[in-house]
């Protein structure tokens, strides 16, 4: 009919409009777009599995979102699937989202999903990493989402960065305000390596550094046996006093 009606008018055709550029797989990019699919965790599946984890404080988390059918592929050629998924966003120092973290959950929320990889990352990763908190002169940086996560909820106001690797925490990009910065080291020989990489890393610019150690081997079972009021006692004797008096207090 539009034919027909172009022909009486004697109007010739539009041209084709312009095929939209392509967004490549894994780019920066389509972190972004995956990101802004996800919606608030508060009341999903992804809120059951951080509180499964002794995870309970999930206020101001502005980094994490879930995807209720995010996509994933064993191999290239595996045939694809669709699992909830607890996304975290990789952000560089003036907050621009480089990269997204995605955590595959079980169909209940009660564990991760049952994937022989339930974790993968997309984007530019290196140097930047998940952030909780605004920093200013003090950060603990450390390499997993859980074990931030489990920290967090023992120094509720304490800065804290994510780099979701060994590889990734001793290449993390200090911001220009930083003082001081502790590193919670993860207790394998891969972390302690990355700690003190990290640690030269950041004593060759002038920014002082200590560690922080779990008491068993992992932060988030610290947090589970000990309790959120134990495993605040247990870092807090790590913390230089003035960073306990100001980041260890007890929210409301």
């Amino acid at each position: 009919m539009l034919d027909e009606a172009r022909r009486f008018l004697n109007q010739p055709r539009p041209e084709p409009a312009p095929p939209l550029p392509s967004t490549p797989a894994g780019s920066p990019e389509s972190a972004r777009r995956l990101f802004v699919m996800g919606r608030s965790i508060r009341g999903t599946l992804a809120e059951v599995y951080l509180r499964s984890r002794g995870i309970g404080d999930l206020r101001d988390l502005p980094a994490l979102r879930f995807h209720a059918r995010c996509f994933h592929r064993a191999t290239e050629t595996s045939p694809c699937e669709t699992w909830p998924a607890l996304l975290a966003a990789v952000t560089d120092l003036d907050g621009t989202i480089t990269g997204v973290h995605r955590t595959w959950l079980a169909r209940d929320g009660a564990g991760k999903a049952p994937l022989i990889t339930p974790r993968r990352a997309m984007g530019h990763l290196l140097g930047n990493g998940v952030r909780f908190g605004d920093v200013a002169d003090v950060l603990v940086a450390g390499e997993g989402i859980e074990t931030m996560l489990s920290i967090r909820c023992a120094l509720p106001h304490m800065p804290l960065i994510a780099a979701l690797s060994a590889n990734h925490l001793a290449a993390v990009i200090f911001s220009p305000t930083i003082r001081r910065l502790y590193v919670a080291q993860d207790d394998d020989a891969a972390g302690r390596r990355a700690a003190q990489t990290l640690r030269e890393r950041a004593e060759e610019v002038g920014i002082a550094t200590a560690v922080l150690s779990p008491t068993k081997n992992d932060f988030n079972v610290d947090l589970r046996l000990l309790g959120p009021i134990g495993f605040a006692a247990s870092l807090r004797r790590q913390l230089m006093p003035e960073d306990a008096t100001r980041f260890a207090e007890c929210r409301s």
